[in-house]
């Protein structure tokens, strides 16, 4: 699927990863999704044909059920549960809590494609100003001030929880997985720093 070769959608996981499969077919157009559902499902005509009549917000519940459909035929029950649990994670509401449930493989699906940044462990072990971090370590943020900025407004987060004060420390209690951070700029800008040993 897809028009172009950055666009297609495969069905081999090491070239479209389960969980961009999924968010593939839950953005589907409005105006595509019974076509895809009726064309690429095993659903009872019956039901496709009731569906069709669908308007307004029960097309979002036409596409999770494309997605559903979908995804466990092609990668399983459990990478679907994945997928699903990602999006919660990138597009929800989801707590700092949830990220640190998540498992690593699941953890980096999710954030495949966002921009990294290496630092070395004894620096996340000494503990590092998140200003610092983010600017003189990671090019999260072009300067100080803009990151200074960002932070007075409520833009800025670490691992899902929002950074309240410029001069907020960081430190190796912070890590996912034992070697990640999630910095999150705006509502859709994901950052991840990876601790290397």
């Amino acid at each position: 699927m897809g028009k172009t070769a950055g666009n297609a959608v495969w069905l081999d996981a090491n070239k479209t990863s389960p969980f961009a499969f999924y968010q593939y077919w839950r953005n589907v157009d409005d105006a595509d999704v019974m076509k895809c559902i009726r064309m690429l499902t095993f659903l009872p005509l019956e039901q496709i044909d009731e569906m069709d009549h669908w308007e307004g917000s029960q097309l979002n519940r036409a596409k999770e059920i494309l997605a559903y459909e979908l995804t466990q035929m092609v990668h399983g029950e459990e990478e679907y549960r994945r997928a699903v649990e990602a999006s919660e994670i990138l597009f929800g509401g989801a707590t700092a809590e949830a990220l640190r449930g998540i498992d690593e493989q699941t953890f980096l699906q999710v954030f495949e494609g966002v921009p990294r940044f290496e630092i070395s462990r004894p620096l996340i072990e000494g503990g590092v100003g998140f200003l610092a971090l983010c600017t003189e370590h990671a090019a999260v943020f072009p300067s100080k001030g803009e990151a200074r900025k960002l932070i007075q407004g409520g833009g800025v987060s670490l691992n899902k929880r929002k950074i309240a004060a410029v001069d907020c420390m960081v430190g190796s209690a912070d890590l996912l997985s034992g070697r990640y951070l999630l910095v999150q700029k705006g509502k859709k800008n994901y950052y991840l720093i990876v601790v290397t040993d």
